[in-house]
């Protein structure tokens, strides 16, 4: 099977060919072949240790190829220079890492005002985010990191992420931490905010389920190796033991289901 391809029609916004990475004298991502196409959002999902979070370092330089190439908006990422590179991809983490002595405006406003946006713009940006992400600016604009919910925090995350308007954003593990009902309600927020501003998204998870709820194609990783890339629809029906590992606990929880209502 070729995983290259991306989305038919659409180009590839993110390309990997080839790409070869080890770290600490491990190979963790081997002869990656991987398009992710405009607009589209791709969710690699594997079991700890697979290369999901090698994969987004590659992306925005944070890791070098030990083989192969990187393409990013039809550039390879060497011939970025490393801050327009970085500016042009946003970054959402699981812990999100809000600064705890900012408000939430101006969590928000940091990459703006280092890239030298006029006061009024980046006012105008962060009042525009704050209420994308369901976050009122003139409830939550002053209140500080440890005043919000993990769901709320998490919002905060992604404002931050867009606030130059990347075209790419990359999750890595971004709703990880939070309690079952709250990563429902963000995988719905994220869907919702999608519909709105359409970017090129690439999340890595453990959770399959959470591939599900979220993306339009799904990549499995297994030892650093692409097993499996295509819609959801698909990917449930795979027979490939390496998928079925990852589907086991969403099949238990649906067969408990089943068993519950009689």
């Amino acid at each position: 099977m070729k995983y290259s391809r991306a989305v038919q029609g659409s180009p590839a916004e993110v390309e990997f060919r080839g790409v070869s990475a080890s770290r600490g004298g491990r190979v963790v991502v081997e002869a990656l072949d991987l398009a992710i196409a405009s607009g589209e959002v791709l969710a690699m999902v594997g079991r700890s240790g697979a290369g999901k979070s090698t994969i987004l370092k590659l992306v925005n330089r944070l890791l070098v190829p030990d083989a192969g190439s990187i393409s990013v908006s039809g550039r390879l990422t060497t011939e970025w220079d490393l801050f327009e590179l970085r500016r042009h991809i946003g970054y959402v983490l699981q812990d999100v890492g809000l600064f705890p002595h900012l408000s939430i405006a101006d969590n928000v406003a940091v990459v703006p005002r280092l890239l030298g946006w006029s006061e009024r713009r980046v006012q105008d940006r962060v009042r525009e985010l704050l209420e994308l992400t369901g976050l009122g600016a003139g409830t939550f604009a002053d209140r500080r990191p440890h005043e919000l919910s993990g769901g709320q925090r998490q919002r905060v995350g992604v404002a931050r992420a867009l606030a130059a308007n990347p075209p790419i954003l990359l999750m890595d593990e971004p709703f990880g931490a939070l309690d079952p009902i709250t990563r429902s309600e963000m995988h719905d927020e994220l869907k919702r905010i999608q519909a709105e501003i359409r970017k090129t998204i690439l999340i890595v998870t453990h959770d399959m389920g959470e591939a599900f709820a979220m993306a339009t194609r799904i990549g499995v990783l297994a030892d650093g190796r692409l097993a499996a890339l295509d819609t959801p629809g698909r990917i449930a029906r795979s027979e490939d033991p390496r998928v079925r590992g990852l589907l086991a606990p969403l099949l238990e929880a649906s067969e408990a289901l089943r068993s519950a209502a009689g």
